[in-house]
């Protein structure tokens, strides 16, 4: 992603308004209806969100990594299912702006950027999950330039719903043999599963994807050159991790907030429960935590737009960021009392969700490894510890 450009303040500031406009206030009624809320959707699409990462000479924003940090903060802040709808798509089109080929991107981005083409991105396997180098799904080489693909992938978030997939195959043994290849819905072989259901995020599919001997076009390969498909993913994965750790500093918020209004509202014992030191003291945490994830996750995305290697603090922030999010949560619960164990508060809506941000994008056990791994090789350093 490119360096900030003028305009980057404005869609952060639209963002905000549109929150403001059609989702305070709604998210509960969002959250508890069944219907697929197709208008907010295509409300992300009018105001340009689906291009965040596109290049601007294929119809996109291009905006900063901080940016769009930013911007799933706002978007979470208000209902954290918005942020869930972009994330992966987005992550996507980055990997398709900074490895594809140039017939690649004009074939797709232009797409991509009006939400024409949503996409989503299938790495997850039933066998294997963190551990990418152990995925089984294979792609077969043919003559003319061709693949054949056969494998399956869980857990794929927008994967129903979405009119291309970002899928990560084995063309060869050992880790330099994964490959990613851009496959659009409806070749022969290539069906989508049950959805699973999820303890938060309902209105967001989350799909198993079969390949059965799908034949792959010869221009499915992402960048035509094999085996660059794990570094390609890892890439993106970084950003993915900064967008996940912003969305739940936007969830924090939202918690922080219904936290402390309710305080301020509910008596006992002859006054405000705002007035009781034992709240004070919950509320006082998750402030000062809040604000120390939303400000290591600007650090994290600083770093990853300035070109430096960036996996420790990517890593970092997701850590911080998801922890603190189900600290926040169950603190918000705590001071609701009876009332955070049901629906009628948001409350208990905040606690099924933050979980999400602690098991996506890499675990926080992994990040917890990725962390440690360059810690031993004196990066931290780097970072001023």
């Amino acid at each position: 992603m490119p360096i900030q450009k003028p305009w980057d303040d404005e869609v952060v500031q639209g963002v905000q308004r549109f929150v403001q406009q059609k989702i305070v206030g709604r998210a509960q009624e969002l959250e508890a209806d069944q219907r697929y809320p197709e208008e907010i959707v295509s409300a992300l699409k009018e105001l340009g969100l689906f291009s965040i990462a596109v290049p601007q000479e294929y119809g996109g924003l291009e905006l900063s990594v901080p940016t769009y940090a930013r911007i799933m903060e706002e978007l979470a802040a208000g209902w954290t299912t918005l942020s869930c709808f972009l994330n992966s798509h987005t992550s996507a089109s980055s990997i398709l702006a900074r490895h594809g080929t140039e017939a690649q991107k004009q074939k797709w981005l232009p797409r991509m950027a009006t939400g024409e083409l949503r996409v989503a991105i299938a790495l997850t396997e039933p066998n294997g999950g963190s551990d990418l180098q152990a995925i089984r799904s294979k792609a077969r080489k043919e003559a003319g330039g061709g693949y054949v693909l056969n494998g399956s992938k869980i857990f794929i978030t927008n994967g129903a719903r979405a009119g291309a997939v970002v899928v990560l195959a084995r063309t060869a043994d050992g880790k330099d043999g994964i490959s990613l290849f851009m496959i659009e819905k409806g070749l022969p072989g290539f069906t989508v599963g049950a959805n699973a259901r999820t303890l938060g995020h309902r209105h967001i599919d989350v799909a198993e994807l079969v390949f059965q001997d799908v034949k792959l076009p010869a221009g499915s390969l992402i960048g035509q050159v094999e085996g660059q498909g794990l570094k390609q993913m890892l890439d993106a994965l970084e950003t993915g991790r900064i967008a996940m750790a912003a969305t739940a500093v936007g969830l924090s918020r939202s918690a922080l907030k219904a936290a402390q209004d309710f305080a301020m509202q509910r008596v006992a014992f002859g006054t405000e429960i705002i007035n009781h030191q034992a709240i004070q003291m919950h509320l006082a945490d998750m402030a000062t935590q809040t604000m120390a994830a939303q400000s290591l996750v600007q650090t994290a995305a600083a770093v990853k737009q300035s070109g430096e290697r960036a996996d420790m603090v990517c890593g970092m922030a997701k850590l911080f960021a998801g922890e603190t999010c189900a600290k926040v949560a169950l603190d918000c619960v705590r001071i609701h009392g009876g009332g955070g164990f049901v629906s009628d508060f948001p409350a208990e809506r905040y606690y099924r969700e933050a979980p999400y941000f602690i098991v996506t994008e890499g675990t926080n056990e992994i990040q917890k490894l990725i962390i440690a791994k360059r810690m031993q090789a004196g990066d931290a350093e780097a970072l001023g510890l």
